[in-house]
């Protein structure tokens, strides 16, 4: 479903002492590789850059408007931090996305011109609204990026949630899914969107073997 992730490579001030954080190692229970079986899990309030849309991902240029506007931006926010005072560094998150339609029917038919869905990045907990904000109208300044006029930054909660890995192309992510609805179905109700977590550049490697997390929240 996701458009390819732009990626930067960003060398810090020389002289200047760089405090790593690894934010997927301490986030590994929602973002890590935990096998192929669903598993419950309690996803916390976080920061999200958001872009809003609808339509087939791999065809209307919102989309990809929108994952160039979510990565030009939190790039700029970590190379902000990078050469800032307290010189922190720490890899961009992934790209995620949630997925709905107002037809139900409409993903099981894939009449993907009907879906709707909202691209969005997590941003760290270190990171101020205010340096967000900030650095968004720098970027824009510099670059000309339709999605960043439609990005937001929104606090999202998502509560009791289960997810489970699918290893292989978006297209066979069906058999994933129906597991994790069995799942839930054991222990609650399927409630909000379906969420999924792309751990793959899709530009690079066999299809075969891109990973991406399926999260789905319950009550």
């Amino acid at each position: 479903m996701p458009g390819a992730p732009v990626r930067r490579r960003v060398t810090p001030p020389p002289g200047e002492p760089v405090t790593k954080v690894d934010l997927k190692r301490e986030w590994n229970h929602l973002y890590g590789t935990r096998g192929l079986d669903p598993v419950r899990v309690e996803v916390p309030a976080f920061t999200y850059l958001m872009v809003d849309g609808a339509g087939d991902p791999n065809r209307v240029p919102e989309y990809a408007e929108a994952v160039e506007a979510l990565f030009s931006l939190s790039y700029a926010v970590k190379f902000s931090l990078k050469k800032g005072p307290r010189a922190l560094d720490y890899a961009v998150m992934p790209l995620e996305g949630l997925w709905w339609s107002e037809d139900a029917e409409a993903f099981i038919l894939g009449r993907r011109d009907d879906w709707r869905w909202t691209a969005m990045v997590l941003q760290p907990p270190f990171v101020a609204r205010e340096t967000l904000e900030t650095v968004r109208v720098e970027v824009a300044q510099k670059k000309l990026l339709p999605g960043l006029a439609r990005l937001r930054i929104e606090t999202f909660e998502e509560g009791p949630c289960a997810q489970v890995l699918h290893v292989g192309p978006f297209s066979e992510e069906g058999p994933a899914i129906a597991r994790l609805h069995r799942f839930i179905e054991g222990i609650g109700s399927l409630r909000g969107k379906h969420h999924e977590i792309y751990l793959s550049d899709i530009r690079r490697g066999d299809p075969s073997q891109w990973r991406t997390i399926l999260r789905q929240p319950f009550t």
